[in-house]
């Protein structure tokens, strides 16, 4: 059977508190009023809004969506998940309060502490998905609602492992394991990964253990990626591309927040790597390092598929 979408926003009563959106549907044989909740009951409707960021179109970002991973709307504050480090206990699964929000109609206002203030659209395209539509650049981010018991955190942070090494201005080595052959990856004391030039790069440094952060010297440079492994979500291959063919492989994985575990898969040895200077994207009412925009969050679409 066909349908046809008309209309249209009315109102529910005298109060304009309580207006609401209907549809009204025409199909073969009769015309249906379908009521919806207003925009504010929606947003609250879910607790957690997975920011899709695979689908967004046009050319102009919107900071605050660009960077998060989820975003929250509880009684006029907006919340968001920037980092990883702490994702799924930053502000009880909400994450950290970075705005304010109103809705009239289904116009989505935010004031966000560091991006200033945007009106949006917002469009309901199924029981849990909304386009948030921005008129004025043409851009569109498309938000995914969930409860916070079913959404799954964990994928989140390993599909996204690659950022979760950005969250850090250095990794220090703090073990190195008896076993395992002599390799000079063993000099290594620090590395940093950053989001720079062509991609995602890292530095290493051979300077002693303990020194301050700013006085590391990083004497090379080079690209690094990081790979699924069949079957393992936890665990990830991460290569550092040193000079050609001289490539270090390991075997990737999280000990906390704040400490990896690399097994140098050529020669066996285990090493330990304790994250230093976390980089954290909030807002600056707290006092904290706040970074905007430095990092182009691309989510795997993967999470979607197999978190439904």
């Amino acid at each position: 059977m066909k349908t046809i979408k008309l209309l249209s926003i009315i109102f529910l009563g005298a109060i304009a508190l309580s207006a609401c959106t209907a549809e009204v549907i025409i199909d073969d044989d009769n015309i249906i009023d379908e009521p919806r909740i207003s925009l504010n009951a929606l947003l609250n409707s879910y607790e957690i809004w997975y920011v899709d960021v695979e689908r967004t179109k046009g050319n102009v970002e919107i900071p605050f969506f660009q960077k998060a991973f989820t975003v929250s709307f509880k009684n006029g504050a907006f919340y968001a998940n920037n980092n990883l480090v702490g994702l799924g206990s930053n502000g009880n699964g909400f994450g950290l309060d970075v705005g304010y929000y109103d809705t009239n109609r289904m116009e989505l206002e935010i004031d966000h502490d560091i991006d200033g203030f945007y009106r949006l659209v917002v469009s309901q395209l199924s029981n849990n998905e909304i386009e948030v539509y921005n008129r004025s650049t043409n851009t569109s981010y498309y938000l995914i609602g969930y409860q916070r018991n079913s959404f799954d955190y964990d994928r989140v942070f390993y599909d996204n492992i690659h950022y979760f090494l950005q969250e850090y201005e250095t990794w220090e080595k703090v073990y190195t394991s008896e076993f395992g052959a002599l390799n000079a990856f063993d000099n290594e004391n620090y590395l940093r990964f950053e989001y720079f030039g062509a991609g995602d790069n890292f530095r290493s440094s051979e300077d002693q253990n303990g020194i301050p952060i700013d006085d590391i010297y990083y004497d090379y440079t080079g690209h690094y990626d990081v790979y699924d492994i069949a079957n393992i979500f936890d665990k990830k291959t991460l290569t550092l591309d040193y000079d050609s063919p001289d490539n270090e492989i390991f075997e990737l994985s999280v000990i906390n927040d704040s400490k990896i575990q690399l097994l140098h898969e050529p020669s066996g040895t285990v090493y330990h790597f304790k994250g230093l200077g976390q980089l954290q994207f909030k807002n600056a009412k707290n006092g904290s390092k706040s970074v905007q925009n430095d990092i182009k969050r691309l989510k795997k679409a993967d999470f979607l598929k197999l978190s439904k």
